[in-house]
């Protein structure tokens, strides 16, 4: 049997990452860690516990005193924060609009890269997020790097917000995402950019399972 990987997806908010992640780990039996979690999870304990968002040593300080689990379960995965179960919670308009912000700080990616690669060691693992080919594990024999028009992951979330019952006029999601893609490419800690030997996917076009199916293909090319 051939000894399983390490997957990197990375990609803009949107783009589809986590639900194509979620399929690829699931047919080759690897566990999914969804890093975007994690960093919603922090940051809706800051905006909870009222933590300045635009200090970097309160919200490093903050990750220092929180623990973060994630857990498989037949309705996917769930969120846990300082073990109460934040799965619904962490996916709030409050919570979108501010976690760029937040994982912006040096201090709290410095502590969440060390966490993501303790449950990265030695296992087949999917991670999606914006920095996993280049920072957390940039040994992943393989990395995608996954993108679709703003027009289209904009009428993605809005769909994926009706069935949250969450209303947000499209236009609105549109100027979010864009404002979002523009905050993560330019941030001093670990923009958003593809890793140089990663592979290009655009799902623009691309039903999720056949995104995923591209992606279990290239796993498969590593694996033989």
């Amino acid at each position: 049997m051939a000894k399983p990987i390490q997957i990197a997806i990375d990609g803009p908010a949107a783009a589809g990452k986590s639900t194509i992640a979620k399929i690829v780990a699931e047919k080759l039996g690897y566990i999914y860690i969804d890093t975007g979690a994690m960093y919603r999870a922090i940051t809706l304990k800051a905006i909870n516990q009222g933590i300045d968002l635009s200090s970097n040593e309160e919200a490093g300080a903050l990750l220092l005193e929180t623990a973060i689990d994630l857990q498989p379960s037949t309705n996917g995965q769930l969120v846990f924060l300082d073990r109460k179960n934040v799965t619904e919670e962490i996916r709030t308009q409050v919570v979108t609009q501010a976690v760029s912000q937040m994982s912006a700080h040096g201090l709290v990616r410095e502590r969440m890269v060390e966490l993501q690669q303790q449950l990265a060691e030695g296992r087949g693992v999917v991670m999606d997020g914006r920095d996993i080919g280049t920072h957390v594990l940039p040994n992943a024999p393989l990395k995608i790097f996954m993108s679709a028009s703003v027009e289209e992951r904009a009428a993605r979330r809005f769909k994926e917000n009706k069935t949250r019952g969450i209303e947000t006029p499209l236009h609105e999601l549109q100027a979010e995402i864009a404002k979002r893609d523009k905050m993560d490419s330019e941030r001093d800690v670990a923009p958003l950019k593809k890793a140089e030997d990663a592979i290009f996917l655009d799902t623009t076009t691309l039903t999720i399972q056949e995104a995923a199916s591209e992606i279990l293909k290239l796993a498969e090319e590593r694996l033989s």
